[in-house]
């Protein structure tokens, strides 16, 4: 029981001091708001892709491939996205709420958070199956929150637009070079295959660092019971309904933690930037991301500790 506890807290903790430093680094007045979002976006365009592509290059894809946890994290995302929809729109009337919200729910942060704990048990160069099930479900997310974000302001939902948004996304494309070199059997110069490694180390801990850079508590009275719902849905209610699901079903060790990671993550932080950028309510997007990040690195322990304990990992 010990260990477990130890185990879990190892997992969650390096997640946790690294935030912490993000927070710090504000106060400090080193990195202000509007140079931490060229940060952000440093990290997305080029540290994110190279992460995906070596992780995929130079795998075995048909040993990588594992179609049971793609068909199950795809139906489950289908299940909570219907689920959601239905419980937001009975509760909720304002339609740019609605939309945040039914985001929050269903979209987690599996790259930011997710990874780490997958990496934090089986290191960054062991995590194939997880930057595979990364390469297909977070392009669903896309596709997702560009419908439902544009049907709850009253617009129309453009196929063509979603398509072209879902190709340029820098994770999609690592994840596909990684996938095509896997097939070809391309080979890089060893010097190169080093840089591309330390790169994919370092996207991860910058990543949770400029998370914790971006914090801001202001807005949480407006969104109320909102907040609260998201939050507790996301973190609670998914993981629950959804793990021991996943446990029966006979998943274990890093198929297990990636199915954890994606199920109990936080709300995306991408989720934010597409409901400001697309008319719906962003306060509530912001705090959903933020406050589902603060909450998740004691929920994900409970449920790491949890089922690390009955030995699923």
């Amino acid at each position: 029981m010990l260990s477990n506890f130890i185990v879990s807290a190892e997992a969650v903790m390096p997640m946790v001091v690294l935030m912490a430093i993000g927070v710090l680094v504000r106060k400090a007045g080193i990195v202000n708001r509007e140079e931490n979002k060229h940060f952000n976006r440093m990290v997305f365009v080029v540290f994110f892709p190279v992460m995906m592509f070596s992780n995929l290059y130079g795998t075995d894809l048909m040993e990588v491939v594992e179609w049971h946890i793609i068909a199950y994290a795809v139906g489950a995302l289908a299940v909570i996205y219907l689920g959601a929809l239905l419980f937001v729109t009975r509760i909720e009337k304002s339609p740019k709420s609605r939309g945040a919200m039914i985001q929050a729910i269903y979209r987690s942060n599996f790259v930011i958070m997710g990874i780490p704990v997958v990496a934090n048990f089986y290191g960054h160069g062991n995590m194939p199956v997880t930057a595979m099930l990364v390469s297909i479900i977070v392009p669903l997310y896309n596709v997702l929150a560009v419908i439902t974000l544009e049907v709850f302001r009253g617009g129309k939902v453009r196929p063509g637009e979603i398509l072209f948004g879902i190709i340029k996304n820098p994770l999609i494309i690592g994840g596909i070079a990684g996938i095509a070199a896997a097939l070809t059997g391309f080979k890089m110069p060893e010097p190169l295959e080093g840089l591309m490694d330390e790169m994919a180390v370092v996207a991860t801990p910058m990543a949770l660092v400029i998370l914790g850079i971006s914090f801001d508590f202001s807005s949480v009275k407006r969104c109320g019971r909102n907040l609260v719902i998201a939050v507790v849905g996301k973190l609670v209610v998914v993981p629950a309904i959804f793990l021991p699901i996943a446990a029966m079903l006979g998943f274990r060790d890093v198929e297990f933690v990636t199915l954890l990671a994606m199920f109990a993550a936080p709300v995306a932080v991408s989720s934010y930037t597409m409901a400001e950028s697309m008319d719906s309510d962003g306060q509530l997007a912001a705090n959903s991301v933020i406050f589902s990040s603060i909450f998740s690195c004691f929920t994900m322990f409970i449920w790491i500790f949890i089922f690390k304990t009955l030995g699923y990992f």
